[in-house]
């Protein structure tokens, strides 16, 4: 299932634009409140693009530009992120770079998983930076600090030391 969700957000990229077809995750525990905050703090432009709609209507789905940009909270742990795997930091955020999908991205943070996708034009270096800072504030110790706080969603991975921005 997770498999067919990304690969209708790849192919979603290469078409056209208006509305943006992207498969809303179903979050549970914290992460349903989590999300709906993250909701709340997503900016209106991303990187040069605009906010975009999706269908289905979703408030755990956010795509910028014509989906060239696609976030998705509260899905599953990724299935490839073992549990010695490095989380790349950015602004405090740790995000796990799927090592078969070099456009997926998922930030790992105490409460839930945020999965971006990142695709045309845009860097994703630039991108992560730009959502760091509200996915960082679902976190309730401070961002730059890694967790020691149990998960609802366990994840060994701990962010690398190695700060990018």
């Amino acid at each position: 299932m997770r498999a067919a969700a990304l690969l209708l957000v790849l192919l979603t990229l290469a078409g056209c634009g208006g509305t943006v077809q992207v498969d809303p995750p179903v979050p549970s525990g914290e992460a349903v409140a989590a999300c709906d905050k993250l909701a709340t703090l997503l900016p209106a432009t991303l990187d040069g693009d605009e906010r975009g709609e999706s269908t289905p209507e979703s408030p755990y789905v956010a795509v910028w530009g014509s989906g060239t940009i696609a976030l998705r909270c509260g899905v599953s742990r990724p299935a490839r992120m073992a549990p010695t795997d490095r989380l790349q930091e950015i602004g405090g955020v740790g995000w796990f770079a799927d090592p078969e999908r070099p456009t997926l991205f998922t930030a790992v943070t105490d409460t839930a998983y945020v999965e971006v996708t990142v695709g045309g034009e845009h860097v994703a270096g630039e991108v992560l930076t730009e959502l760091s800072e509200p996915v960082g504030r679902l976190s309730p110790q401070p961002s730059t600090q890694p967790s020691t706080q149990p998960s609802t969603q366990p994840s060994s991975a701990q962010p690398s030391s190695a700060q990018t921005g």
